[in-house]
């Protein structure tokens, strides 16, 4: 009882340390691989993950201390291996391996005499791999080896779930913020997201010695589009709108949404090709927003395009607020003049 309490004792501080400031699954695996050694006396301890639908089997961490060794990376075919043979036949521990399973080429290969294995649960209880320990001498099973087989597998499961955890708190984290920085209605970026990106772009100027060009995009007419043909084809008209200028973009141009039927576009140039690039950011811009629209249900319009007004923003302007008001003035002097032609 004293021996059994002192092992006990050994086992638990082993185990401690194991765990301590542990980050990753890596971190603590490997030292529960050199426990799983001592405790169960087989040289060649190791980990695997297992793709069920690739079939494959893959050594993810693997500790040798003999001539028999399991390398890491090593992939198997599932289907053959004594892992998967060992949970069929609910048999975790072998000294007979010869024996048992004298069919497995692997085991033959490996000269695997004994042989130790248990599932690693991940997520849902769902079969992520296998804790195994095997030597190429025949060794007894002992009760101290199998609980900490099965306390080691344990431990490395709940560290899967905690990193899948993580993964998808981390996943869900990045779809929030993208939302958050999103036009739902034509999935560009939106308002909030353009506040962030200008000042990224005005520092990409200075320091690169580039040039910067905001074009302000206004859709003359939607007033009248919506009262005439409702509301979702409003929308529809702004997805196109949306679509249009994704699709006219130059590598580098940034396309966003301001808000109702307001877009902008960032354009980051060299400072020597500035003045020929205004004028085609707003002809390509132009050409793209003019033109048949279908809108849906039946509902198909020919529009004159919108009112667009194109700046290079001044070396010395930093405000992002002044930046856009530029942009706006620029593009109500396009749309005064648009209105002064129609009345002509």
């Amino acid at each position: 009882m004293k021996e059994g309490s002192e092992l006990d004792r050994r086992l638990i501080v082993q185990l401690a340390d194991s765990i301590t400031d542990t980050h990753s699954l890596e971190q603590l695996v490997r030292p529960l691989l050199a426990l799983l050694e001592s405790a169960t006396g087989l040289e060649s301890t190791y980990m695997t993950a297992i793709d069920e639908t690739a079939g494959l089997q893959h050594v993810l961490y693997a500790r040798n201390s003999s001539r028999m060794t399991i390398p890491e990376g090593l992939a198997v075919p599932w289907g053959d291996t004594l892992c998967k043979r060992a949970l069929e036949e609910d048999h975790a521990y072998s000294d007979d391996v010869a024996e048992r399973w004298g069919d497995s080429a692997a085991a033959r290969e490996l000269g695997i005499a004994t042989y130790a294995s248990t599932p690693i649960h991940g997520p849902g209880g769902r079969l992520y791999g296998t804790l195994c320990a095997a030597s190429d001498t025949s060794r007894p099973a002992t009760d101290d080896a199998a609980r900490v087989l099965r306390i080691c597998s344990q431990l490395i499961g709940q560290q899967v779930e905690r990193e899948w955890l993580m993964q998808e708190l981390r996943a869900a984290n990045h779809a929030l913020a993208m939302s958050a920085l999103t036009d739902p209605l034509t999935l560009l970026p939106n308002r909030r997201a353009v506040m962030e990106e200008l000042p990224r772009r005005i520092a990409r100027r200075d320091r690169e010695h580039g040039a910067l060009l905001v074009a302000f995009i206004d859709l003359d007419g939607f007033k009248a589009i919506n009262d005439a043909h409702g509301h979702e084809a409003g929308d529809n008209m702004l997805a196109l709108i949306g679509e249009a200028l994704t699709h006219t973009a130059r590598a580098g141009d940034y396309c966003a949404r301001l808000g109702g039927d307001e877009f902008v576009v960032l354009a980051s140039v060299p400072a020597a090709e500035a003045d020929a690039a205004l004028g085609a950011l707003h002809d390509r811009l132009q050409t793209a927003t003019r033109g048949q629209f279908d809108l849906g249900g039946g509902i198909t319009i020919d529009y004159d395009g919108p009112s667009i007004g194109t700046i290079l923003v001044p070396e010395h302007q930093h405000d992002v607020d002044s930046v856009l008001a530029l942009a706006d003035t620029a593009m109500y002097a396009i749309k005064r003049l648009r209105k002064a032609q129609r009345v002509r």
